[in-house]
């Protein structure tokens, strides 16, 4: 199990649970016209509790399969982000994808700075990983700017990457290697 971890005195990182469904709804909905540049398409119910639960129930089946590790950002009861270890992979590969998000009234404090680097020390640490990648817009520099002050490094340019906000596109890549141990060590 995964403890929670205090990033500043008023701000925690820790497990997401099936209670939090009307605090990320409230989240999503303060930061829509922040988030929904850089998101995919969603169902008519994903700003509700209701769609969060629903999204939550899956989400942790993941978790206990191993394949996700999801994270929520908050600040005293409110949601104010989300940082998700994705496509969990064991064995000799020993990686996983990072996606993040902050709602508006977070970003420019250092908290998604701070976040992705406390989830690679967790990753490394106590999940054993080897490498952490990510993909951001090409134009989405805010969120390269914090790939790179944690110690990410470009690897490619994947054109056509994700289907983001109804359009198919183009990505950065980027990847972190945590260590060079034995797989598992």
């Amino acid at each position: 199990m995964i403890s929670p971890r205090q990033l500043t005195p008023e701000v925690e990182l820790r497990i997401a649970s099936l209670d939090d469904a009307p605090a990320l709804a409230d989240a999503y909905t303060r930061s829509w016209d922040h988030l929904s540049p850089w998101e995919p398409k969603r169902p008519a119910n994903w700003l509700t509790p209701a769609g969060q639960l629903e999204r939550l129930t899956m989400t942790l089946e993941r978790y206990k399969n191993g394949v996700v590790v999801p994270w929520l950002l908050f600040e005293d009861d409110r949601v104010v982000g989300s940082f998700t270890l994705q496509d969990v992979v064991p064995g000799p590969f020993r990686s996983a994808s990072i996606g993040y998000w902050l709602a508006l009234e977070a970003v420019g404090r250092g908290l998604a700075t701070r976040a992705v680097n406390l989830v690679a020390e967790i990753a490394d640490t106590e999940l054993k990983m080897h490498r952490i990648a990510a993909s951001t817009m090409t134009r989405n520099v805010a969120s390269q700017r914090v790939l790179e002050r944690t110690g990410f490094v470009q690897i490619g340019v994947a054109p056509t990457y994700l289907h983001i906000n109804g359009a198919w596109q183009d990505s950065n890549l980027y990847q972190r290697i945590l260590n060079d141990r034995e797989p598992g060590a």
